[in-house]
């Protein structure tokens, strides 16, 4: 069914991300016209598409501009036949710091691109939310009927912008679908993130500062992730829901601290630092996802396993060191 594309002009927000840039990446393999949205600067600078091939990023139509301009958003909607939005603000420790930001860009941003999807009569979107709406698991594995919890000013920003997305499918049908990754990993992700930091960390200090060791995530490789959003633009009559994408398996951060030593081949000296460490009614302790949703109406399971991934993404930071600040910690 990801045929389906080939040849149709198709619009990735949040191209210039971590899961945008090999969402984008794939688009353009399986022959899809991709209008790519990244955040304007000045430096010209698209984010981890300029890590793309030469031939991938001539084959793009690179837009740079900001979710929270309507008018931007209206251009960049027209003619396009599917959007995947996956722009929004996402590191939850700077959303301690800048809780309006997040709600202007994540939500503010989502609703500027559902109103011109409705408005050009685009033919599906697809919303990226994330497994941190489901807040600490009341019971596992998680499903989509699972409560919302908002525990960071992040996860009630995604909240917020699911609800946007799920109104307007029950208001005015338009053909949205909600992709709710569980935590995603591998080649290109911020240092912000848990594995990430630790490997850096690891391949360039005899430290490894760290935060939390005792929730628990379903952890899914950046590959299996992107197949989840090619099937859910293609699979028939998925509109108004959500699904799940997630591998069923629960790892602590101090399982998965291990593997990410071991795949380094050193071992560093491992300390808990305080900054690292979520207030402690907004960590959330687990999550494992219900995936069975994804399996019956997209044919989707998570197929790379924990250890080649960490493998390949700890082969994939040693290659790129110099592109991070080791010493710095990422909020």
């Amino acid at each position: 069914m990801i045929q389906e594309l080939k040849g149709r002009v198709v619009l990735v927000t949040g191209a210039g991300g971590f899961i945008g840039s090999h969402l984008t990446e794939a688009l353009v393999e399986t022959g899809a016209r991709v209008r790519a949205l990244v955040r304007y600067n000045s430096r010209n600078d698209w984010g981890q598409l300029e890590r793309l091939e030469p031939a991938t990023r001539a084959a793009l139509e690179v837009v740079a501009g900001d979710l929270r301009d309507p008018f931007l958003v209206d251009r960049v909607v027209a003619g396009v036949d599917c959007v995947f939005h996956l722009g929004a603000l996402i590191p939850i420790p700077y959303s301690y710091l800048a809780p309006a930001e997040y709600v202007d860009a994540n939500i503010r941003g989502t609703l500027h691109v559902l109103e011109a999807v409705r408005r050009h009569g685009v033919r599906r979107m697809l919303h990226t939310s994330t497994s941190e709406t489901y807040g600490t698991a009341q019971y596992t594995p998680i499903d989509e009927r699972h409560p919302l919890q908002g525990q960071s000013p992040y996860s009630a920003s995604k909240i917020g912008a699911d609800k946007l997305a799920e109104s307007y499918w029950c208001s005015f049908e338009t053909p949205v679908v909600t992709v709710r990754p569980f935590n995603t990993y591998g080649p290109r992700q911020s240092a912000r993130a848990f594995l990430p930091a630790v490997l850096i960390q690891a391949l360039t200090s005899e430290v490894v500062r760290v935060g939390a060791l005792d929730p628990v995530r379903d952890m899914n490789y950046v590959g299996d992730t992107v197949a989840g959003f090619l099937a859910a633009a293609t699979a028939p009559e998925v509109e108004g829901l959500t699904i799940n994408l997630g591998s069923g398996r629960g790892v602590t951060m101090r399982e998965l601290l291990d593997l990410a030593l071991a795949a380094t081949g050193r071992r560093p000296r491992v300390e808990t630092e305080a900054q690292r460490v979520r207030p402690g009614r907004s960590e959330i302790m687990a999550l494992i996802a219900d995936a069975s949703l994804a399996r019956e109406r997209l044919g989707w399971t998570s197929r790379v396993s924990l250890e080649d991934g960490v493998k390949r993404t700890a082969e994939w930071i040693g290659r790129h060191l110099g592109d991070y600040k080791p010493g710095l910690y990422n909020v």
